[in-house]
């Protein structure tokens, strides 16, 4: 490099810029297909986006692939992308300023998922450019990014003592993360601070599974000081109850989400969900560390007030967990700990990456998935997504020109074999395995 200039230096704390901010503030709406446009448009302005996420610089838009295959509730919505880009452009947000960014799971194949989601036309038509993180990106060692910042760290520090590596383009751009309303096996529930997991950790980020919470208090506070800008804007059109991110139970709840606190619109869509989100850690970690506010008696609502009071009374991951689940639980928390977890830690781990694919793409999704996602497909969101190469948009909403409900082109014999393929990928890109490396920036 030209100078000696740590990079974190050139980045503004976001700290300060964030601690002059009024009460937090998460924006609701109840919308349809026919006005989601308009309503994403008004969501992102009630929120007040434009005050946080600077148009003179790149804007990450970071897509949720909870799963390659489609289920409702578990990934990022095409509507919800192609909402929020439509708003930015309207609003005179450069759409070269502006990428879709997706991480690698070695258990989740993005190139697929982004397929089968529908995500890859939205990113097509308006012409904007399509990174995935893992390809040809540079990446920069956490201290050259954040300097000191990483001795506040409450659980990183000890899962890498050596450190980590996060994507260099993330610093000094904003990003606005695009997760949807679920429940999660592991951390009760997930949303815009989770969404951040697979972006900012490298290749083992499972080895954090056992301290998930105070995880991701830590990638909060690293995204308070890298990005210009951190804005969320959270879909529940579909929602996820049960076991999720995956094998859940969807339903319909036509609402959606946004604000600039990470913090408070996770604790707002697990109060729609029926939780207490100062129950749930990760929530009161960020809340007691001053990383955003997760009690709802502090938090304005505002849109409609009647759709964020709602009760869905969900049951959670945990009362109905899947055998794969359970397993987890045993492994990360439970009995299972002593004789397995370490395995995951060497060069044995794939064997987990595989028992996972095996369990929900080649067993749980071909023989239960249909059924689970029956109801939901005849709804018009389930008929949107089927027509949405046909769906003709305006500027309020979309219309569909068939009724038909959602087709699942991958379920049953095909889906079976689609998971043999991923099985495979699962092992070629496991870091265990794999000869490529991340390209590591120079360190100054």
């Amino acid at each position: 490099m030209a100078d000696a200039v740590p990079l974190f230096l050139y980045v503004g704390l976001a700290d300060d810029k964030l601690s002059t901010m009024p009460r937090a503030t998460v924006a609701i709406l109840r919308t349809q297909p026919s006005t989601v446009l308009s309503d994403y448009h008004e969501l992102l302005n009630l929120a007040g986006y434009r005050q946080v996420v600077d148009p003179s610089v790149d804007t990450a838009l970071k897509i949720n692939i909870s799963w390659h295959f489609f289920f409702p509730g578990s990934s990022t919505t095409p509507w919800q992308l192609d909402g929020v880009i439509r708003a930015m452009k309207q609003d005179g947000y450069d759409p070269a300023l502006m990428h879709a960014c997706h991480n690698r799971t070695v258990v989740i194949d993005a190139h697929l998922g982004e397929r089968e989601n529908k995500q890859l036309p939205v990113v097509k038509a308006h012409g904007l450019r399509n990174i995935h993180l893992y390809e040809g990106e540079d990446w920069v060692h956490i201290r050259d990014a954040v300097g000191d910042l990483a001795d506040r760290f409450l659980c990183l520090n000890d899962v890498y003592p050596k450190g980590f590596l996060i994507p260099k383009r993330f610093i000094g751009e904003n990003i606005i993360h695009l997760p949807t309303v679920k429940t999660h096996v592991f951390t009760t529930t997930t949303g815009a601070m989770k969404n951040a997991f697979g972006g900012l950790l490298n290749d083992r980020r499972h080895w954090t599974h056992p301290v998930i919470h105070e995880t991701l208090v830590d990638l909060l506070l690293i995204q308070r000081k890298i990005h210009r800008g951190v804005f969320a804007v959270m879909d529940g059109t579909f929602a996820g109850d049960g076991p999720g991110p995956r094998c859940m139970t969807p339903h319909v709840k036509n609402v959606i989400l946004a604000s600039s606190d990470q913090v408070a619109i996770d604790a707002v869509a697990a109060k729609l969900m029926g939780f207490d989100p100062l129950s749930i850690k990760y929530i009161r970690l960020a809340h007691d560390a001053e990383l955003g506010c997760g009690d709802p008696r502090d938090i304005a609502i505002v849109g409609d007030k009647a759709a964020g009071a709602e009760q869905w009374n969900f049951d959670g991951p945990f009362r109905r967990m899947t055998f794969a689940a359970r397993m987890q639980h045993k492994i990360y928390w439970g009995p299972l700990r002593r004789p397995l977890e370490w395995s995951l830690k060497t060069v044995l781990a794939p064997w987990a990456y595989l028992a996972s694919v095996l369990y929900h793409d080649s067993y749980w999704y071909p023989t239960k998935g249909r059924s689970a996602m029956r109801e939901v497909l005849t709804s018009n969101w389930g008929r949107l997504f089927r027509g949405w190469e046909r769906a003709v948009a305006d500027e309020t909403g979309y219309c569909v020109n068939d009724a038909l409900p959602a087709e699942l082109h991958r379920s049953g014999f095909r889906a079976l074999l689609t998971s043999f393929g991923i099985l495979a990928t699962c092992l070629k890109e496991a870091p265990e395995f794999s000869s490529r490396r991340r390209r590591v920036a120079d360190r100054p």
